[in-house]
């Protein structure tokens, strides 16, 4: 069972702060160290500094860091061209020594857009779809030989693919609720399927989905990496839950319907019922970036259980 560290910087966080806790999560055994990629804040929060970019982020982790997978739930397709972008993740790639996974979604914020400047097409999916297609195919062409592509929104003529990531395979993740175009879409794409924020009976009907569409595409039951997304609020008592839940805004009932709350024991007892519907990989959000004993206390009470 692998647990993630997943960060939501809009929110409020240097650099500095996501080094820490990125360096927590590699101290601690934590498998990987990911972030959202957005650039506005979200509710109530202060959003102080300001945004930082995913993958200039990434680049830093990526020479600041040893052990640890590094990668975005999920850069939005709508931010960079797609050439452009095979060129960044292939390059963190190579600065990581081969550590990095790229997750892709369509892009859903359009105040972010709004706020700097950058557009927000209608057809977000049908870029997704080329985008996908175009760093792929760019990652997949041997050196020496070039690659075309020409879609309705996105032509490349005679790339010479380069430069190519570290690893001979870099995984690609791709996530979502979408009862239909999804579970195409990671079927043909996807090494990781990611269930954001969802509970366990959409879950289980997800997870379906995305089995019978990969079946039909003609992969195996295991090429596909099953994993969810969830907030985390873990306390060793009930007053430790609620400080913890109150510092991030969120109501203890509400974090346990929702999300993975409780003592150590309740959080492993529901990461088990998720786990009994396929998951294999965790995505811990921490909302609050200050608070390195949670991680502490993650890693002793539950990972240490999970084995």
């Amino acid at each position: 069972m692998d647990l993630r560290i997943f960060t939501e910087p809009q929110q409020g966080a240097s650099y500095d702060t996501l080094l820490s806790v990125a360096k927590a999560t590699e101290e601690l055994g934590f498998d990987a160290f990911f972030r959202s990629d957005h650039y506005l804040k979200m509710g109530d929060a202060d959003g102080l500094p300001g945004p930082s970019d995913a993958w200039i982020t990434l680049a830093g982790l990526a020479r600041e860091t040893k052990r640890i997978r590094l990668g975005t739930l999920m850069t939005a397709a709508t931010f960079r061209l797609p050439g452009v972008l095979a060129i960044q993740v292939a390059q963190v790639d190579q600065m990581s020594g081969g550590r990095v996974e790229l997750g892709l979604g369509a892009g859903w914020y359009a105040d972010e857009h709004a706020a700097y400047g950058i557009p927000f097409p209608k057809e977000k999916f049908a870029r997704l779809e080329e985008q996908l297609a175009i760093v792929t195919g760019l990652w997949e062409t041997p050196v020496g030989e070039t690659f075309d592509f020409k879609g309705t929104h996105y032509t490349v003529e005679n790339s010479p693919a380069l430069p190519k990531p570290a690893q001979a395979k870099l995984p690609v993740l791709i996530g979502g609720h979408g009862a239909r175009r999804t579970p195409r879409l990671a079927a043909r794409y996807a090494d990781e399927f990611n269930l954001p924020f969802g509970s366990l009976e959409d879950t289980a009907s997800q997870f379906a989905r995305v089995r019978e569409a990969a079946e039909e595409h003609g992969r195996g039951k295991d090429e596909i990496v099953y994993s969810n997304a969830l907030v985390v609020c873990v306390g060793k008592d009930d007053a430790e839950v609620a400080r913890r839940a109150a510092a991030i805004g969120r109501e203890v009932d509400e974090l346990k319907a929702n999300g993975l709350a409780g003592s150590p024991a309740e959080v492993v007892d529901k990461i088990g019922r998720y786990a009994e519907l396929g998951a294999t990989r965790f995505y811990l959000q921490i909302l609050d970036l200050s608070d390195l004993g949670h991680l502490e206390l993650i890693a002793s009470g539950v990972q240490s259980q999970l084995g």
